[in-house]
């Protein structure tokens, strides 16, 4: 059923109704997808990997594994970092870096913190960098290595 109007232009019947809520539906759902960017990273990086880089902290993953740790705090703040420039996809990515590491961050605490032989050994001496052998030279005072030649 259609009506008339005064002007004698066809007035939308309740079918016409239907179809233009119809697209406003896709309008809106159109809307919502070009959106997803800032959506997915409120999902992935405050909430997933914030949580996972707390978790390692709580157990002491910065002393336990050191690696793991380091790489997910970097990760989660250049996320942030990012995202603060509008580039959701990027932050997401390194949200999802940051939070692999985390996990493998609490996983290494957590197995090294029951069992610290499990600790690697360090390779490196406290004196990573000794001074030159022999008698210090006639302006180096200490024995260490001049920083220019």
């Amino acid at each position: 059923m259609r009506r008339v109007s005064v002007t004698g232009r066809f007035a939308r019947t309740d079918r016409g109704c239907d179809m233009m809520s119809g697209m406003r539906r896709w309008v809106l759902a159109l809307g919502l997808l070009s959106a997803c960017g800032p959506v997915a990273y409120i999902n992935q990086v405050p909430r997933d990997a914030a949580k996972k880089v707390e978790l390692a902290r709580q157990l002491n993953a910065a002393k336990f594994s050191p690696y793991w740790w380091t790489r997910a705090v970097e990760y989660l703040r250049m996320a942030r970092e990012v995202a603060g420039h509008a580039d959701f996809q990027g932050a997401n990515r390194f949200g999802k870096l940051s939070s692999e590491a985390a996990d493998k961050a609490a996983t290494e605490a957590e197995e090294r913190g029951r069992d610290p032989s499990k600790m690697p050994k360090n390779p490196m001496a406290p004196e990573v960098a000794p001074a030159k052998d022999g008698e210090p030279d006639k302006g180096d005072k200490g024995g260490l290595a001049p920083a220019k030649e």
